[in-house]
């Protein structure tokens, strides 16, 4: 008899109509992986940022990294869904995350830019992936990265506002 604890997590086969379920899922990977990583980021700013701006951006910060935090969850559940993996260690996001750390300590101003700069980057992902969804008969897919692009691209547009001149 196999303990309850030996249940080692495996692949498995979903019949939804989903065509190419690995390729939508390396995509997910990949979003997860970037939003792994800028919630990371996002968090360390909420830590760090300093200057009369602090407030609005300790709070905008917080909002967006428990966001991030959240959706991390929904990507790697749909991964799941899809029969498929979801990333279980550290250095595979790392490794498939196309968001980098700045050198140094940034100011507040270099954070936010930063911080837009990656939202635009994970958008980028999010509609290459909806594309993908569509054309492989993944509605579900479809529709998380079309909410996921929009939180987004509304970050990038209330960061940039921030530095407008």
């Amino acid at each position: 008899m196999t303990s309850p604890l030996n249940v080692v997590p495996s692949e498995h086969d979903v019949n939804s109509g989903v065509r190419n379920a690995g390729a939508i899922a390396k995509g997910l990977g990949d979003v997860l992986a970037d939003t792994y990583r800028l919630m990371f980021k996002t968090h360390a700013y909420h830590w760090n940022v300093e200057g009369p701006l602090f407030f609005s951006l300790h709070k905008l910060t917080e909002e967006q990294y428990q966001n991030l935090f959240e959706a991390a969850d929904v990507l790697a559940e749909r991964i799941r869904a899809l029969g498929q993996l979801a990333p279980s260690n550290l250095s595979a996001i790392v490794e498939d995350s196309r968001i980098k750390d700045l050198d140094g300590q940034p100011s507040a101003g270099e954070m936010v830019a930063d911080l837009a700069k990656d939202h635009e980057t994970v958008a980028h992902r999010l509609h290459a992936l909806t594309k993908l969804a569509g054309d492989h008969g993944d509605p579900v897919t479809e529709d998380l990265a079309t909410a996921r692009a929009a939180f987004h691209e509304q970050a990038v547009w209330m960061l940039k506002a921030i530095t407008a001149k």
